[in-house]
């Protein structure tokens, strides 16, 4: 389990909270749930409802659908981030690959937070938006090897 002092730090690492003063920083940190998962135990299961996010103290994890990874993650990152703002079944799976530890931040403290500092929000559509811009370019990039693969025409990734 981290102390006070540990859980400041880790959350003042994520970039979604950058804007936070500090003493609102403290005050999240201290009310986030620490919970910890075995490995191979899954953490989100894809289809599920969820009203949080997750901010990886300790192991790391991988995000998948299915026997298909997406991407992995460690201390100091964090997921889960988009149910946080419509409320839907979650995207992926998460299952930690090594012993893992998480604090995690619930739809009503972001809400709180946001209400505090709207910079928050603006920090979130950003990684999102990021986020969506690289699956895109990873598509793209797919593409291309079939495009090669079946001898057709190769075109610029942009």
């Amino acid at each position: 389990m981290l102390n006070s002092f540990e859980r400041l730090l880790l959350v003042r690492g994520v970039p979604i909270f950058k804007e936070l003063r500090d003493d609102f920083l403290v005050r999240l940190a201290s009310i986030m749930e620490e919970r910890a998962y075995a490995v191979k135990e899954p953490i989100l299961i894809e289809g599920q409802e969820g009203r949080s996010m997750y901010v990886i103290c300790k192991g790391s994890v991988r995000v998948h659908n299915g026997s298909r990874d997406l991407i992995f993650c460690k201390r100091g990152d964090f997921f889960g981030e988009m149910s946080l703002f419509d409320s839907e079944p979650r995207s992926a799976s998460v299952t930690a690959i090594e012993p893992c530890e998480c604090l995690v931040l619930t739809q009503q403290q972001l809400y709180e937070a946001v209400d505090e500092t709207p910079g928050i929000a603006l920090n979130l559509i950003k990684i999102l938006s990021g986020r969506v811009r690289e699956m895109n370019r990873e598509i793209k990039a797919k593409e291309q090897e079939l495009r090669l693969l079946r001898g057709e025409p190769i075109t610029q990734i942009r």
